[in-house]
């Protein structure tokens, strides 16, 4: 029998020299919402914290499982995966939030299936979970420069902070993102979209 639990995994890579980082929205957004639905965090197989809760809105609850893979950003597929397998969860009942570059800062795009967009945190997750028809929440964080070293520019820029003025808007962005995953898995796709795409 299929769970009725959700699985809302937020990317991003572990240790201290990514804390902070573009790359790390997924992470900062999983921890906005372990912090709002008192979730603690332990080690599952050494491939992800894992954090179990319950949501409560509008007089409906909904169980949930929330993750941060400990697998670098283009593995997270292992972890989701495993989770996914381990606690029996249908790629429709998964919530996948993400940076994503093509997005300016603080806009939100909530999707299900397409393209991974050049992204290798979901490049993996549709490897190995065989499908991409999940939810994802998508979190802007602007474009490197263009150029020569485009490579070598996106690389520093996902790994760079925020400046002044975004960190100043980072707080209620997240909770933005936090709120857009809470909309999926209470209203469905449909209504997350309607509300979060347009911004």
């Amino acid at each position: 029998m299929a769970s009725d639990f959700w699985l809302i995994a937020g990317l991003g890579n572990p240790g201290k020299k990514y804390e902070g980082t573009r790359h790390n929205m997924g992470f900062m957004c999983a921890d906005v919402l372990a912090e709002r639905w008192s979730v603690s965090f332990s080690d599952h197989k050494g491939l992800a914290m894992l954090g179990k809760g319950v949501m409560s809105l509008g007089g409906g609850t909904r169980k949930f499982f929330l993750a941060k893979p400990l697998t670098y950003m283009n593995a997270s597929g292992d972890a989701v995966a495993s989770i996914s397998a381990y606690y029996e969860i249908p790629a429709e009942h998964i919530v996948v939030i993400h940076d994503d570059m093509d997005l300016d800062f603080g806009r939100i795009k909530v999707k299900a299936g397409g393209s991974a967009g050049g992204h290798n945190g979901i490049k993996s997750i549709d490897r190995s979970l065989g499908t991409n028809k999940y939810a994802r929440v998508r979190l802007g964080v602007g474009h490197a420069a263009r150029g020569a070293n485009a490579h070598q520019n996106t690389i520093d820029w996902v790994l760079g902070g925020f400046n002044g003025s975004q960190r100043k808007e980072l707080d209620d962005f997240l909770a933005d993102g936090a709120d857009a995953a809470e909309t999926i898995i209470f209203d469905g796709l449909n209504a997350a979209q309607e509300r979060f795409n347009g911004r």
